[in-house]
């Protein structure tokens, strides 16, 4: 108690008594007997009210002892259960928690943890996934500023992450890893990796590349095999011995029918094998068919023809045909129209064209007749001069129909079009805009437009040179023909533009993460963050069903299924309150990548041991485990103490004290007829 705070006190204690002597002994007239008693409770309450109002501290020391924290961790994944392990995890978590001593000694804290870490023990031994090392950075973090050493019981197998047997070396609790699982080497042959890619295009072949593995002492032979269906499509006899022990298959396979193709790869297990499981890897690939045929329509010859040809077939998927208006036959046969130039000879070509809904791009010139062009469309009208200018092209960075990159166009040679306004009568969006002579105008160069069928408008010949331009800038015509692809790509697809989207892959593999993502626009195509949507997924093999609320994220809404069954499904998107669904399909690929572990990895536990200050142990050695860190002396309880500062206001007793004197004096006061 500083002494500015005890001079305030002992004045309180003079002011209360002068108040006291001052009422009672010199102005009141009573006995000297009842002066003495008045005069008492008076100096009490006044002193107890002017020492709330001073309100001094007073510092309080308490004293406890701090039980170091023992962390019980236990791997909750399936891999567990797979090298039967289960019961016995169970029983030594149960013998840890009915140990008296221990209890005595530690704070307990018990977890779970699969690939992620939860603050309970939940032993189902169903996760797909387990990531230890993330699990111990978690748990150093936790305990960064305490004594907590960790029992980590686990076979050690990680299916992703970082490598804890090395990331562990600055951790700083230590770890006991309680090694669950078998130990001994047996005869094993599996299939370590496969590699194939998701997509392929028909007619074409895809590669796979298979990585074989074997454990054991004998020379084997074995039999790879690439099954489809029932059918085997490839077979090729393997050998291993203890020497040379892993095997890499390259092959490639036709890609014949489009959609979905499910195969499996599987090596042929021995007799004497224990685990067969990770002798057989499911797989698929989606062989898309996007054979794009495009027809060129031209009256001339012009340089900008080859440019376009060349830009076109720079893609091995898109073919095209240059043809003269009266050789146009039947459109069913492309999936993209360019009409180059058009004038009345091109009559037939638009019937064609709006009989059969086909999109189309229009490229016009100096030799266009824009009198027909005016009549046989009303999308658009161009103004007649009979002129002819110059036009540079200014890329549009709000662009938003399809993606598409800025690929220098400022700094490309002019296109040559007619002079005049341009007035537009439907939906469309500005790709380019025209420059004249350095002065920058918001009229349109490239348009795209969207109503009964998609259409783009390119108001200039020339392209030839943005072409060549292209590769005097960067020694490769990869931009423009990337550009111009995109252009075509957008034209070719049928899709047209939704208000409800959805995008899923055609097939997932089991031990990976299921999401489907859906965008909901407005009417005017702006994204409403304000949808209620909800999914409905049916598992078309068991004719089950679900229906599940999509969660908004970001600028989509998203739901995640990786709890789903390996199965085929087919699910439909709504949004709730509109007439607005989506729908699509998806498989689920059987794969549990914790079935592919035979032992546990001890080489790795021991090290994690040897890096943390611990020691690893089995499952049937917890008497040792239990004794030892019973006698280890740097888990010892620590006693501590606490400061606490209280104010005397915080005690509530003296308030009540002041009442109960101030009380007692006015009903003294009151029986003696003093009031």
């Amino acid at each position: 108690m500083q002494a500015e705070t005890v001079l305030l006190i002992i004045a309180a204690f003079i002011i209360a008594l002068i108040v006291a002597i001052f009422q009672y002994g010199y102005k009141a007239k009573t006995t000297t007997k009842k002066k003495f008693f008045f005069s008492f409770i008076r100096f009490l309450s006044v002193f107890a009210l002017l020492l709330l109002l001073i309100n001094p501290t007073f510092k309080q020391h308490t004293y406890y002892t701090k039980k170091p924290t023992l962390v019980i961790a236990v791997d909750n994944s399936s891999s567990i259960k797979h090298l039967e392990k289960d019961q016995e995890v169970v029983q030594f978590v149960s013998q840890i928690q009915d140990n008296k001593e221990l209890g005595e000694r530690f704070d307990l804290k018990y977890y779970s943890f699969s690939d992620v870490l939860n603050d309970s023990i939940y032993t189902s031994f169903d996760q797909k996934q387990t990531n230890i090392s993330k699990t111990l950075e978690e748990l150093d973090q936790v305990y960064k500023n305490t004594t907590a050493p960790i029992l980590l019981i686990t076979d050690g197998n990680q299916t992703y992450g970082k490598d804890y047997q090395f990331s562990t070396t600055r951790y700083k609790q230590a770890v006991y890893p309680i090694i669950s699982g078998d130990t001994m080497t047996v005869v094993d042959t599996k299939i370590q990796q496969l590699n194939v890619n998701r997509y392929a295009y028909l007619k074409n072949k895809f590669p796979i590349e298979a990585i074989l593995t074997y454990s054991g002492y004998k020379n084997i032979t074995s039999t790879f095999q690439i099954t489809s269906g029932s059918a085997v499509i490839y077979s090729e006899p393997v050998s291993f011995s203890e020497e040379n022990n892993s095997s890499v298959i390259n092959i490639t396979l036709p890609a014949n029918s489009a959609g979905v193709q499910k195969y499996t790869a599987r090596l042929i297990p021995q007799d004497n094998e224990k685990n067969i499981i990770n002798n057989k890897k499911n797989f698929a690939v989606e062989v898309i068919d996007q054979k794009t045929n495009i027809l060129l329509v031209s009256d001339m010859v012009h340089p900008d023809l080859g440019a376009i040809k060349k830009s076109v077939e720079s893609n091995e998927r898109r073919s095209i045909t240059i043809n003269r208006p009266n050789e146009v036959k039947n459109l069913d046969d492309y999936q993209l129209i360019i009409l180059y130039q058009p004038n009345t000879r091109f009559k037939k070509v638009f019937e064609n064209l709006s009989t059969n809904k086909k999109n189309y791009l229009t490229i016009t010139g100096a030799k266009t007749d824009w009198v027909f062009l005016n009549r046989i469309q009303n999308k658009y009208r161009q103004e007649i001069t009979r002129q002819t200018e110059y036009y540079e092209s200014r890329f549009n960075s709000n662009y938003n129909t399809y993606l598409i990159d800025d690929i220098g166009f400022t700094n490309y040679p002019p296109l040559l079009g007619t002079f005049g306004d341009i007035t537009l009568n439907t939906n469309h969006d500005i790709v380019l805009y025209r420059t004249i002579s350095n002065i920058e105008t918001e009229d349109p160069l490239l348009i795209t437009l969207e109503d009964t069928n998609k259409e783009a408008l390119l108001l200039g010949e020339g392209i030839w040179r943005w072409r060549a331009q292209n590769y005097l800038d960067t020694k490769k015509f990869e931009g423009f023909d990337d550009f111009f692809g995109k252009l075509i790509q957008y034209l070719a697809s049928n899709k047209k533009k939704k208000r409800l989207s959805t995008s899923s892959e055609s097939f997932y593999y089991g031990n990976s993460n299921i999401k489907i993502t859906a965008e909901y626009f407005t009417k005017n195509y702006e994204f409403d963050s304000r949808g209620n949507l909800k999914i409905n997924i049916t598992n078309k093999d068991t004719n089950t069903s679900q229906t599940i609320p999509m969660l908004l994220k970001n600028t989509s809404y998203e739901v995640d299924l990786s709890n789903l069954e390996a199965g085929n499904y087919e699910y439909t998107v709504e949004v709730l309150g509109e007439n607005i669904k989506s729908s699509g399909s998806f498989a689920i690929l059987e794969y549990n990548i914790e079935q592919q572990f035979l032992t546990a990895d001890v080489t790795k536990l021991t090290q994690l041991a040897t890096n943390t200050k611990g020691t690893a142990y089995y499952l049937d050695q917890q008497e040792e485990l239990i004794n030892n860190i019973l006698k280890d002396q740097r888990y010892q309880a620590i006693q501590k103490s606490k400061e606490n500062t209280m104010s005397l206001i915080d005690w509530k007793y003296l308030l009540i004290i002041v009442i109960i004197l101030l009380s007692i004096e006015w009903f003294a006061r009151k029986y003696n007829g003093l009031i």
